[in-house]
């Protein structure tokens, strides 16, 4: 009798620690980027329906927080506030891998490959990087992957570098560095090399570079491709976990409301990352 009632309060115990570990809410921290102007409800928007697939496929409460601030993200990736995290810029989710704090668990399908395109203005016939020495660059934001993806073009080029505290200067740099001032957005680069603010632009968005070539402009060359918009998750959360999310991200294409959740965040999907290209791609930004 006596160790019936063990068993039976060992089978409850067992079966209240399951219901609390399935109940446990996950925090899902979202960082889009600063160099896209996109307003909080909107982003919120996007990802609230992909937090509702996670939550059932993985049986946990998922509460979606913005950190628009990629310092914000910083402390709080390195406090591992968050249970797993939408990290646009790869600079920053990155460098949480590299400390081992967060592991990488979902690539976004279609940004696996995302290059910086160097603008040329007009009359520029700059054909490789040593000949930008004595010229200004335009990057977007400096804490952006656009702008960390050309420092380090200019650091593997072994090209000494200037960055100019005002990006109203219209004077090259000097002639044996590479000048670099910045802008907040992608979509203002342009402006800065049609003005003679820079005679190089620096953008990674798509539309940017094509509106760029269709007036004439020209690419003078691209970056090495890089993995940005990561979903990684903390070295905290138990291995199963890390695979039952893996899993409801990469079977999101699938899944029921899957599509749905998909076309809400604007993509086509995730992919299991590449660990060798992870690697690579942490000694190349100088992580």
């Amino acid at each position: 009798m006596f160790r019936g009632k063990l068993a039976a309060i060992g089978l409850a115990a067992v079966m209240a620690a399951s219901v609390h570990a399935q109940e446990r809410e996950w925090v899902f921290a979202v960082t889009e980027g600063v160099t896209y102007q996109a307003t909080p409800k909107e982003i919120r928007d996007k990802f609230a329906p992909l937090a509702d697939v996670v939550a059932k496929a993985t049986g946990h409460k998922v509460r979606t927080v913005l950190v628009p601030s990629y310092d914000d993200l910083r402390v709080g990736l390195g406090k591992q506030e968050y249970d797993f995290a939408f990290v646009h810029p790869a600079h920053v989710s990155m460098a949480e891998i590299k400390a081992g704090r967060y592991k990488a668990i979902a690539w976004t399908a279609g940004y696996t490959d995302y290059t910086v395109a160097l603008l040329a203005g007009s009359g520029q016939p700059a054909k490789v990087l040593e000949e930008l020495k004595g010229k200004t660059i335009v990057t977007p934001d400096p804490d952006s992957i656009t702008a960390a993806m050309v420092r380090a073009m200019l650091r593997a080029g072994k090209l000494p570098v200037t960055l100019a505290k005002s990006s109203a200067a219209s004077e090259p740099g000097p002639q044996d560095s590479v000048r670099v001032i910045s802008t907040r957005y992608q979509d203002a680069v342009p402006f800065y090399i049609d003005n003679n603010f820079a005679q190089f632009g620096a953008t990674a968005a798509r539309p940017v570079v094509k509106a760029w070539t269709d007036k004439g402009g020209k690419v003078m060359i691209e970056s090495r491709a890089v993995p940005i918009k990561q979903i990684i998750a903390s070295s905290k959360m138990s291995t199963a976990d890390q695979e039952r999310l893996q899993e409801a991200l990469i079977g999101l294409s699938t899944a029921k409301n899957g599509h749905e959740a998909l076309d809400a965040a604007g993509y086509k999907g995730f992919v299991a990352p590449n660990h060798e290209t992870e690697l690579a791609t942490i000694a190349w930004l100088g992580l």
